[in-house]
C-alpha cells in the first residue's frame, strides 16, 4: 500500500487488525463518498449525514447535501448542536454507517472481506472518541463498523432488516 502524509507513520494493516482507514480501506472512513437515508433525506456520505443530523432544522440539514466531507465536518462544528446530541450521536453514527454498508454492495462486500480483522480508526487529529490516536481513545467508530460487519455476515440476505 501507497499513503502519503503523516497517516504513513502509524497506519498498520496486517492479518490481524486494520488501523487507518487509509488506502484500500478509505471505504470504510466516513469521507468515503457512499449515498446514505437518514430522516427523509439521502445524504452524499456518512460524515454528511452525521454532521447535518447535530441539527434539528431541516432547512440546515438541507445545506450539506452541496458541501464536501472536510466542509460538512467543518459545517458541523459552527452549527447549533441539538441538545440531545451526546445522548444520540452514538446512535446516529451507528444508523448512517450500517445504511453506508447495507444500502452499497461494493463496500458491503469489502467490509465483509475483512473477515474478524479489528478495525480501529486510527488517527492523528486526536479524535478520541470515534478512534484512537497515539494509541488512546474508545475507537466507536471502529466497533460500530465490526458490529455492522457482524450484522451482515450473520444476515447475508434482507430478511429482518427493515429500513
Amino acid at each position: 500500500m501507497f499513503v502519503l502524509g503523516k497517516e504513513r507513520d502509524y497506519i498498520i494493516h496486517d492479518y490481524n487488525s486494520v488501523k487507518g482507514f487509509f488506502g484500500e480501506y478509505r471505504f470504510l472512513s466516513n469521507f468515503h463518498m457512499a449515498d446514505v437515508w437518514y430522516e427523509g433525506i439521502l445524504y452524499p456520505s456518512t460524515e454528511h449525514a452525521y454532521q447535518a443530523a447535530k441539527s434539528l432544522d431541516n432547512d440546515v440539514r438541507l445545506e450539506f447535501l452541496p458541501l464536501t466531507c472536510s466542509q460538512a465536518k467543518n459545517k458541523g462544528q459552527q452549527i447549533p448542536i441539538r441538545e440531545d446530541w451526546d445522548i444520540i450521536k452514538y446512535d446516529v453514527m451507528f444508523a448512517v454507517v450500517f445504511d453506508k454498508f447495507f444500502r452499497h454492495k461494493d463496500v458491503r462486500e469489502k467490509l465483509l472481506a475483512t473477515g474478524d480483522k479489528y478495525l480501529e480508526e486510527t488517527n492523528h487529529w486526536n479524535d478520541i472518541f470515534w478512534g484512537c490516536c497515539d494509541n488512546k481513545g474508545d475507537n466507536n467508530l471502529g466497533k460500530i463498523l465490526m458490529k455492522v460487519r457482524e450484522i451482515l455476515r450473520d444476515n447475508p440476505g434482507r430478511e429482518g432488516f427493515i429500513l
